[in-house]
């Protein structure tokens, strides 16, 4: 059996238990993916939780979005949206207008510029994760599976 996790880790022992190997492997995996994009999305000037909301307030286009809906949709739900907006807002990515309803909401709207900015870095279709290249449609297909699975439990 293969153990490229071990010897990335540089763990000497075997783990204690294939669930707590797949547990550190979601996690390794899911960090070198997120670093791969960290880095792609420097050179556009914005981060992958800025694209995130650039993606969903495109989606909702031309209607806003609020804060709330975009932390419900947000990927990483530990970001802080309120500030993601400011940083968007002054980047003229966004504009954003007091919601009538709740004063103490934003509604908040993708603005031409951000438009433009998520097509150019379509174009450039970015690899989320360059490693399932490497996989057959089948394993692609039985680990989305996998993951559909796991995430019923979330």
């Amino acid at each position: 059996m293969n153990n490229n996790l071990e010897r990335l880790i540089k763990q000497g022992i075997p783990f204690t238990s294939p669930q707590l190997k797949a547990q550190v492997g979601l996690l390794y995996l899911a960090y070198c993916i997120n670093s791969s994009k960290q880095t792609q999305f420097k050179k556009f000037g914005i981060t992958l939780q800025q694209y995130n909301i650039l993606r969903i307030l495109r989606g909702q286009f031309p209607k806003p979005a609020n804060i709330s809906l975009l932390r419900d949709r947000m990927v990483d739900k530990m970001s802080d949206v309120s500030r993601l907006i400011n940083r968007l807002y002054k980047l003229g990515y966004v504009s954003k207008q007091p919601n009538e309803t709740d004063k103490r909401n934003a509604d908040v709207l993708i603005t031409q510029k951000a438009l433009d900015l998520v097509a150019e870095i379509e174009k450039e279709k970015l690899d989320m994760a360059p490693m399932l290249n490497n996989l057959t449609e089948t394993e692609v297909n039985a680990f989305n599976e996998t993951i559909d699975k796991l995430l019923g439990y979330v």
